[in-house]
């Protein structure tokens, strides 16, 4: 596996403390994660600093944003070589109800939706909202 500071170099992104840990930290996760949350697990960080490196990772297609209808925008990484492009490379979401985390369904792609003449998509999101299988087997 490529390291870090490589991956961050190969999308023209300098490779920081702050972003080595960031992208430590979203790597880690199988779930999407709020500026919050992220704030949660770096205390001693400026939250500027936090969001404006979730908003270059966002611009370089490192992280994509999920909204999953809680109000608050989540984060998550990318696949290897995804681009974000509606009709290609989008995927579902699943929201759990019960544990309120959102998870990626990386491999239920979006499927291509065709627009009435004269209209042009920017960004599509299906959220799927139910019961994981972890709280699933909780009930």
């Amino acid at each position: 596996m490529r390291s870090i500071d490589k991956k961050l170099q190969d999308k023209k992104i300098r490779p920081t403390a702050m972003r080595l840990l960031v992208y430590r930290f979203l790597n880690s996760k199988n779930v999407a994660v709020s500026l919050s949350d992220i704030e949660q697990a770096f205390d001693r960080s400026d939250r500027t600093t936090l969001y404006r490196t979730l908003k270059t990772f966002e611009n370089k297609g490192i992280v994509h944003p999920v909204d999953d209808g809680s109000g608050v925008v989540k984060y998550a990484m990318c696949e290897e070589h995804c681009n974000c492009e509606v009709g290609e490379d989008l995927h579902m979401h699943f929201y759990c109800s019960a544990c309120r985390e959102t998870m990626c369904l990386i491999d239920h792609k979006i499927p291509k939706i065709h627009l009435p003449e004269g209209f042009t998509a920017n960004n599509v999101n299906l959220v799927i909202k139910g019961t994981c299988n972890e709280c699933t087997g909780r009930t």
